[in-house]
């Protein structure tokens, strides 16, 4: 990957926003359609799919996968699972969310979200969902 790229990392409640076309969804369009500086964590995958397919079925939550997996997907490995836990420690995250952020610091991309819990942190842009 190329460290002089400005990475986003789209939260979960964002993609979600974003497929369903919602009010919520505006500040993140420019970032998701600009998917080539997207960094993509494989839980996010899971979460999205997870929700889609409970709510749509199964063929439209992989449509919706097929179209993220064109950003840079990183894998959970030993070294970002660790940070993951010392993150959720000191911030009082969830596994998740310690994943997601822990993956965010890692690359220096900027967490787009709707989730709370995400609220303050560094390099985090937060957007209370209306």
């Amino acid at each position: 990957m190329n460290q002089t790229v400005n990475y986003n990392l789209i939260d979960s409640s964002a993609w979600l926003e974003y497929f369903a076309e919602t009010i919520n969804s505006k500040p993140f369009i420019k970032p998701i359609e600009n998917i080539k500086n997207i960094i993509l964590p494989t839980i996010i995958i899971f979460e999205v799919f997870k929700k889609i397919s409970t709510e749509r079925g199964e063929n439209e939550a992989r449509i919706y996968i097929t179209s993220m997996s064109n950003a840079h997907v990183i894998e959970l490995d030993k070294e970002l699972s660790l940070s993951a836990s010392m993150i959720s420690i000191e911030y009082k995250l969830g596994m998740a969310d310690s994943i997601i952020y822990a993956t965010a610091l890692k690359y220096n991309a900027t967490l787009w979200t709707q989730d709370a819990d995400f609220k303050g942190l560094k390099n985090v842009k937060y957007f209370e969902k209306k």
